[in-house]
């Protein structure tokens, strides 16, 4: 099974799915191809809160029974029309790095060689996780600088991108996706289907940051790979439970004060505000972190996940960073009816992993 494989597939035919597969919800987004143009069929998205006795936004921990239940509903709700599809992998349940490895010209010398030496990175057995790996192109090693890759360009070795993903991960998603009646073809890492989606510089550094219900991720993408990732327990959930205690309002009315004012007027709420100034500390400081140890600069910022539907993010942030930044819009990928784009750009840092696996397994098509 690979996970990295995101140029060769199974030809398929008709519409297709992306489902990912969050804390605190489930996302599907139905594409078709239809003269080289990705149209948008259907979407949908469920709460997972109030299906685990919580409220909406909330991370949960469900077992893989109310999952699967959770996602039938939510194909029925938004009327999906077919069950092949490809589905996300949590990053925080993956492990990723980029390492130097010996390097041999016969294929099966060097996936002998990957696989010993993976052994070094990997905290458990061998036995325990699915190993992928690919090789960086000679062409693009030089994109990580001397201090990500020290050995990359000595003779006889080679920059190698190790991705592993525990056995128990994969049982449970594909026990969800066999139960909803699906049939996926591939299982991506959401940083994966999230580039795919909104990384649209094909060369020069750009830091994604997925603000989702429990953590924010932060990577930074050059040429197409991750160089970079990082991750902290403040997210999306903590910004609604501080609009929730500073109005006096329920959670789930919180929810919706974050969709419609945000951090309008200067963060006229005060407690996001608070949050998101924690959580851009933390972007500074990796943000500084790169730039000093790879002597280059971030281009730019893409908020995505739940949390970047605060509205007005993008202007508050804009005046928080002095490099250019805004707000993931993976639909503008796609195409729909007019009237329908306002609401599109809205919800769409939320999309973005499963814009991007739908738009993988349309490359099937």
């Amino acid at each position: 099974m690979s996970f990295l494989d995101t140029l060769f597939g199974k030809k398929k035919e008709g519409s297709v799915l992306g489902v990912d597969i969050g804390s605190s919800s489930l996302k599907v987004v139905q594409l078709r191809k239809e003269k080289g143009q990705a149209i948008l069929e259907t979407y949908g998205e469920l709460s997972l809160g109030p299906y685990g006795d919580g409220e909406i936004g909330q991370a949960t921990n469900l077992p893989a029974e109310q999952i699967t239940a959770s996602l039938k509903d939510l194909l029925r709700e938004a009327k999906a029309t077919t069950t092949s599809c490809g589905v996300s992998i949590p990053f925080a349940r993956a492990l990723l790095t980029l390492v130097s490895l010996p390097y041999r010209a016969d294929p099966k010398e060097q996936k002998t060689v990957i696989e010993l030496e993976a052994r070094k990175y990997i905290p458990v057995p061998m036995s325990e996780v699915q190993l992928d790996w690919f090789i960086v192109p000679p062409a693009e090693q030089a994109q990580f600088g001397a201090e990500s890759a020290p050995n990359a360009a000595r003779e006889g070795k080679a920059d190698v991108l190790l991705v592993a993903v525990h056995n128990d991960v994969l049982t449970t998603l594909q026990s969800v996706v066999s139960g909803a009646g699906l049939a996926a073809t591939f299982y991506e890492i959401e940083i994966f289907s999230t580039i795919r989606a909104v990384v649209d510089e094909p060369i020069k550094p750009v830091m994604v940051i997925d603000i989702g219900a429990a953590s924010t991720k932060m990577y930074v993408i050059e040429r197409g790979i991750v160089a970079l990732s990082h991750s902290i327990s403040t997210g999306s959930q903590d910004i609604t439970r501080a609009i929730a205690i500073s109005g006096n309002v329920s959670i789930a009315a919180a929810e919706e004060l974050k969709k419609k004012e945000g951090l309008g007027d200067g963060g006229a709420l005060g407690s996001p505000e608070l949050v998101f100034s924690r959580i851009f500390s933390e972007v500074r400081r990796v943000l500084m972190q790169y730039e000093t140890a790879h002597k280059k600069s971030i281009t730019s910022i893409i908020f995505t996940g739940g949390g970047g539907i605060t509205k007005e993010l993008g202007a508050y942030a804009k005046r928080i960073f002095s490099i250019d930044v805004h707000v993931a819009d993976p639909f503008k990928k796609t195409e729909a009816p007019a009237f329908m784009r306002p609401v599109l750009e809205e919800i769409g840092p939320e999309f973005a992993v499963a814009v991007g696996l739908a738009l993988r397994k349309l490359d099937e098509v």
